[in-house]
């Protein structure tokens, strides 16, 4: 039987999730929830042109508490590509009912990192800044590299679209693992370039780059899904990229 999904946020990204997610032979997009009303009560299938039996049925925050969204289309999983406070509006509920939070928000507060931690005593919570495999590979193997030379001098650029506000959650957190200031990251921001992020390591005599570029933003549902298969054997608590992916580097 498929896992049953919701999905919170319905922008660019989330456009993308719901398209791998409904190709996914393990898990059902049961309902989207946005808070726009353009495209309430149509099927995501049939937005985006897929031909799947799923539901997808898409819903509007103004319209339906989820509480009610909830107990009549039960999910067994949230993907939240929503906005950074948009934990609170479903949080407690899914976490009251044992649903599987997997959060994508690229940053939070201290309040909301708080708040997550709490609903982990009642369920399984997930976050990551960037949910792709490929950048979450590269942190990785950043830090490795920075593990066997720590005197190495780092330099991180990180490249998105031309609306995208601030640093991204990623750089900041590749900073953050690696010992570096948010102020030695250098930001790019030019026309429709989804993510990249390039990591440059300045040893004396030669220079080793790693770098990460997202060509899709269908990129993030090949994440998610990784994300749903290795937290099915999980108990309560929090998780993030690296609980899941020690396993792999260490057997």
């Amino acid at each position: 039987m498929k896992m049953k999904v919701g999905l919170i946020g319905f922008g660019k990204a989330g456009k993308a999730v719901a398209n791998v997610i409904l190709q996914s032979n393990e898990y059902s997009l049961e309902w989207v929830l946005r808070q726009s009303t353009i495209l309430e009560h149509r099927h995501v299938p049939e937005f985006l042109g897929i031909d799947s039996k799923e539901p997808g049925l898409i819903f509007s925050t103004s319209s339906i508490e989820i509480e009610e969204l909830l107990s009549k289309h039960p999910v067994d999983i949230i993907i939240d590509f929503s906005s950074s406070n948009g934990i609170y509006s479903y949080g407690k509920a899914a976490a009251s009912r044992k649903i599987i939070i997997i959060s994508a928000i690229s940053h939070y507060d201290e309040d909301e990192k708080q708040f997550l931690s709490e609903l982990s005593s009642k369920t399984i919570v997930f976050w990551s800044p960037n949910i792709s495999l490929g950048v979450n590979y590269l942190m990785f193997a950043a830090k490795l590299l920075k593990k066997i030379a720590p005197w190495v001098d780092i330099e991180i650029i990180e490249e998105h679209f031309k609306g995208k506000p601030g640093v991204s959650g990623t750089a900041i957190k590749l900073a953050k693992e690696l010992d570096l200031e948010e102020t030695e990251i250098s930001s790019i921001r030019a026309g429709g370039i989804v993510s990249k992020h390039e990591i440059i390591f300045g040893f004396p005599y030669q220079t080793v780059r790693l770098i990460h570029e997202a060509i899709s933003r269908e990129a993030f549902g090949n994440g998610v899904l990784f994300v749903a298969d290795n937290l099915a054997d999980k108990k309560e608590g929090f998780y993030t990229f690296e609980d899941l992916l020690s396993p792999y580097f260490t057997n």
